[in-house]
Order: C-alpha cells, then structure tokens, then sequence
C-alpha cells in the first residue's frame, strides 16, 4: 500500500481500520467461548474446561513447578487468555442473541480494549 512503508505498525492497522495480532486473537478467543457457552460445541469430546490428565501434561506442569515458569504455562491456557476480557464486555454483549450480533458488539467493544 502507497504511504504506509513509513508508517509504524500501529499506525498502519489505524489506517487500513484492521486490529493488531493481539486483538484478533483475544476476538477469536471471546468467539469461541460466546459459542461454548450458548451450546455451539455439540460434540462430548470438546470440553474447554475440562481438566486435561495426559502424561505429557503431567511432565510439562511438574518440569514448570521446579523451573518457575508457571505463569508461562498458565497464560497461555484458553481460560486465562480470555476470562478477564469476557468480564468485562456488558451484559448486553455476553447475552447476545446470535453470534452475529454477538461478533459486531465484540469488534466495536475491541476498539477500546488493550
């Protein structure tokens, strides 16, 4: 695009009206848990919040306690990426009726969080 290559990054997505990598991943996130709790995930294997008991998740968590990287683990867990977010959008937001509507209040909610 003529004029942007100057232009830092924040600057850039301003003009072309797009959200950083950040904010799309946080919009994704909030998607997937408004679908998860309006019963959008039919099937019984899916379960976000179900605890995971794999062996490999047992080495990862207890290799993580004697190095001191929880917090890095747990950051990135879907429930702690996305909880303090979903907080705070309004009771109308979180109560909409289709995913659609759900989707257009996320996007104009996005543009003051972060």
């Amino acid at each position: 695009m003529k004029g942007l290559a100057y232009k830092s990054y924040g600057e850039q997505l301003r003009e072309l009206g797009l959200f950083s990598l950040e904010k799309r991943r946080l919009r994704g996130d909030l998607f997937a848990l408004y679908n998860y709790l309006k019963g959008g995930c039919s099937e019984a294997s899916v379960g976000l919040f179900s605890q995971v008991t794999s062996n490999r998740t047992r080495k990862l968590a207890s290799s993580c306690i004697r190095g001191g990287l929880c917090w890095t683990l747990r950051k990135s867990l879907f429930i702690e990426r996305v909880v303090r977010y979903w907080n705070r959008l309004p009771q109308v937001v979180v109560e909409s009726l289709s995913l659609e509507a759900f989707k257009k209040c996320v996007d104009v909610r996005l543009q003051d969080m972060l």
